[in-house]
């Protein structure tokens, strides 16, 4: 039995940001592409989800953004969290996967991300592990976050699937030697292993 390290955004869930972006833009054109551009990808949200700014810091920083509209802080955080939904035929896959396999969840990931992911999804709340970014610091993108995965389970690369939509992370799972598959869809991926 191996253990798959299951990635979620874009693999259990997909992530749509601009539904983030568009709510919170003065102007849901060009606002929503500035906000996007600053706080939905590059380095000031990899500080986020690796843990080095706190979550209610960072949603500060962007309601007072020129770019976007007033709102209570509760309102800016239930629209950072509501961005995802689940992908097609998630659900049987990972009931599929966990016959046979131990299911880690390896995430880079915030912890109001987790937590709303928690919450609504539950065919995440049964892995058997959780490596998140937020809380090792360490993105998926670089070897250390999967030299940390080893090291901390005391288990061999030989040991481990990862499933992840990014070519970039299966390309770091496999320095370590650990066997990736780059997700498309799930009826491809569950026919790969």
């Amino acid at each position: 039995m191996s253990i798959i390290l299951l990635d979620i955004g874009n693999v259990v869930v997909s992530v749509d940001f601009f539904t983030f972006c568009n709510a919170v833009a003065m102007d849901p054109v060009s606002d929503a592409q500035e906000i996007y551009r600053k706080y939905c990808i590059g380095e000031l949200k990899d500080k986020l989800e690796t843990g080095l700014i706190a979550p209610f810091e960072y949603l500060e920083v962007i309601a007072r953004d020129p770019h976007s509209r007033t709102m209570p802080l509760y309102e800016l955080k239930h629209r950072w969290q509501n961005i995802f939904e689940l992908q097609q035929g998630a659900v049987e896959a990972v009931k599929q996967l966990k016959e046979n396999h131990s299911v880690w969840i390896m995430s880079d990931t915030d912890p109001l991300h987790f937590t709303f992911l928690l919450n609504n999804f539950p065919l995440l709340r049964g892995a058997d592990r959780y490596y998140l970014s937020f809380e090792h610091g360490k993105m998926k993108n670089s070897v250390e976050a999967f030299e940390h995965v080893l090291e901390s389970s005391g288990r061999g690369a030989d040991e481990f699937i990862l499933i992840d939509d990014k070519p970039e992370n299966c390309a770091s799972a496999l320095t370590v030697g650990i066997e990736s598959i780059q997700f498309q869809n799930w009826e491809d991926t569950l026919d790969l292993l």
